[in-house]
């Protein structure tokens, strides 16, 4: 079933977009990712303009948060406290982030721009992410199911200043490294339209030394506000939000969070981990082959609209 998006001003399948918004969904419920470096890749692929994909793509990222925080605030695996003061920093981005995407749109280069930019981040990110995720396989497989986790050292973020006790996850450290990674998460999400857990996360982990039980919680919640920030702004300064297509991501995604917080559970973390990050690297290169790969029409032209 066809559908015309009224802003993308393209045609697309209805039920495709459906199907995004599940999937994207399932992985934002699995992993405690907002799904938008899939999501707006994904968008990139089926002819929705980049402007539009970023906007839009934010939008869809704030339902499937919110459907998977729920389940993680029934199950006592949020803190509060640090996801406010990543979101703290994360607001501050996103004024940045837009000031930077508004100046690349101003000089007609922000497509190009944002789809660099994806491929940069996913490709560093999937790397290192299979690497890693290889590794942590290859251990549990010789330690057993469940291999024993070392306690973190202290390092730089317990010696910073301005230290605040976070006792949902048992730290004791400096605010300013929270602060700095909203930051640079914020930036990311009004560049790029995504939540910015695929980075999020990982620097919960291994910078902050959050234990992974309240890392995604955590990480859903922050990335709540940063999604639906990011999406008011390009609303109200780049009119760039398709309503129709926000809600057909906005359903299959509310419904695919539901789904992969309960696959979570069921499937080992490193097996996991492997997938995201194959499928990471697979989006990665689809990207970096439309943009190097010369296309079948050089130049296109559009409707002036007179007579």
């Amino acid at each position: 079933m066809q559908i015309y998006l009224p802003i993308a001003e393209v045609s697309v399948n209805a039920f495709l977009l459906l199907g995004l918004g599940g999937i994207v969904g399932l992985l934002s419920g699995m992993f405690g990712i907002g799904g938008g470096f899939l999501m707006t890749p994904l968008l990139f692929f089926i002819g929705i303009p980049p402007a539009v994909a970023v906007a839009t793509g934010a939008n869809q990222i704030v339902a499937s948060s919110f459907s998977g925080v729920m389940t993680h605030f029934h199950k006592r695996t949020v803190d509060l406290k640090m996801g406010s003061v990543l979101l703290a920093g994360g607001l501050i981005g996103v004024a940045v982030g837009m000031v930077v995407f508004n100046y690349l749109k101003s000089l007609g280069q922000v497509d190009l721009l944002v789809q660099l930019f994806y491929v940069v981040f996913l490709g560093s990110v999937g790397i290192l992410m299979f690497v890693e995720s290889i590794n942590a396989f290859r251990k549990s497989r010789r330690i057993g199911a469940n291999p024993p986790t070392r306690r973190r050292q202290r390092n730089w973020v317990h010696v910073w200043p301005f230290k605040m006790r976070f006792r949902t996850s048992g730290l004791y450290i400096s605010a300013i490294p929270p602060l700095m990674i909203g930051f640079a998460v914020g930036i990311l999400a009004a560049i790029m339209g995504v939540g910015g857990g695929f980075i999020m996360v990982p620097a919960m982990i291994y910078i902050l030394g959050m234990p992974t039980k309240v890392v995604v919680g955590t990480s859903l919640f922050q990335i709540i506000f940063v999604a639906a920030f990011t999406t008011l702004l390009h609303a109200s300064t780049n009119y760039t939000v398709d309503v129709v297509l926000a809600v057909l991501l906005l359903l299959g995604g509310v419904i695919g969070a539901q789904f992969g917080t309960q696959v979570a559970v069921r499937l080992k973390p490193e097996f996991l981990r492997v997938l995201l990050a194959g499928l990471v690297i697979v989006v990665c290169s689809k990207l970096a082959l439309d943009l190097l790969i010369q296309p079948s029409e050089l130049y296109s032209l559009s409707a002036s609209g007179k007579d």
